[in-house]
C-alpha cells in the first residue's frame, strides 16, 4: 500500500500548478492534503477512484485537512473531539480493519513562538487522542518541527525559531517514545541534505536551504513492514513537496 501527504499550501491555488498530474503520478491508495485552505464547494476536489474527506477551519482561506482513499473506511472522524482544537480543521482520521490512517497539521508556534503555549497543550491532547484508539496507526502530515539537528539546513541560527525550538523538538521525542516510528529516519538514520520545505524567500529552495518538517509516522509494531519512505524533493506547487509511504498492509 502507498500512502502520500502534502501539504499544498491552498489546495485552489496547488489546483493552478499542476496538483491533479502530480497526484496521478504518485499514485498513492490514500493521499492526504494539508493547509487547503478552503470550504467545501469552493473548488472541484473530487478525482475519480476515491472517496475524499475534507476538514475545513472555521476561519476561511485558513488551515485544513483533506484525504483521498481507494478503499472506503468503516468509520471517519475529524478533529479530536475537543473544542479548543476542532475550530482549524487540523485532524482527520480514517479507521479501516486493522489500522488507522490519520493526517494531522499542526499548530505553527509563529513567530516569537507567540503560540507556543498553545502548541504545547495540542501536543499533549494530540498525543492523548493517538493513544485512545486501538488499533495500530499510520500518522502523517505537516507536524511543524524539524526534530534533529539533521533536519534542517541551518540548526544553529533556527535554535528558538518556531519548528525548531527546544520545546517543540522534545514533544516530538515524547511522541516518538510512546511507541512509534519515523519511517523515514528509520530507514535513513543519517541521509542529510534531505527536506520537505522551504521557504519562499531568499531562494531557499533553489539554495536547498530547507526543513523536514513532513512525516509519516508509524506504530512500532509496524515497523517490519516498512518497505520505501521518500521525500519528493522535484514535485513543485507548493512550498512544501510530497513525502510518500510505502508499507506492506
Amino acid at each position: 500500500m502507498k500512502l502520500v501527504s502534502w501539504n499544498v499550501n491552498g489546495i485552489r491555488a496547488c489546483l493552478q500548478k499542476g496538483f491533479l498530474e502530480s497526484f496521478k503520478q504518485l499514485d498513492a491508495d490514500i493521499f492526504c492534503v494539508q493547509e487547503t485552505k478552503m470550504q467545501e464547494g469552493q473548488a472541484d476536489i473530487a478525482i475519480e477512484g476515491y472517496y475524499h474527506y475534507l476538514n475545513s477551519a472555521v476561519k476561511k482561506g485558513y488551515s485544513g485537512t483533506l484525504i483521498y482513499t481507494k478503499r472506503k473506511p468503516i468509520h471517519v472522524f475529524y478533529g479530536m473531539n475537543k473544542e479548543e482544537h476542532d475550530q482549524e480543521g487540523r485532524l482527520i482520521s480514517l479507521e479501516f480493519e486493522d489500522y488507522y490512517v490519520i493526517t494531522c497539521y499542526t499548530p505553527n508556534s509563529q513567530n516569537e513562538l507567540k503560540r507556543l503555549d498553545y502548541r504545547q497543550v495540542w501536543e499533549d491532547d494530540f498525543l492523548e487522542y493517538l493513544l485512545s484508539l486501538d488499533k495500530p496507526i499510520i500518522l502523517c502530515g505537516d507536524l511543524n518541527v524539524a526534530h534533529q539537528e539533521i533536519d534542517l539546513k541551518n540548526p544553529k541560527a533556527n535554535r528558538k525559531n518556531a519548528g525548531f525550538s527546544d520545546e517543540e523538538r522534545a514533544k516530538m521525542t515524547q511522541l516518538l517514545s510512546h511507541g512509534f516510528i519515523d519511517t523515514y529516519r528509520y530507514l535513513y538514520p543519517d541521509v542529510e541534505g534531505v527536506y520537505s520545505w522551504w521557504s519562499y524567500r531568499f531562494k531557499a529552495r533553489e539554495k536547498n536551504a530547507g526543513w523536514r518538517i513532513d512525516y509519516f509516522i508509524v506504530s512500532d509494531c509496524l515497523k517490519d513492514k516498512i518497505q520505501e519512505a521518500t521525500i519528493e524533493t522535484t514535485i513543485m506547487g507548493s512550498d512544501h513537496c510530497p513525502v510518500t509511504l510505502t508499507i506492506g498492509l
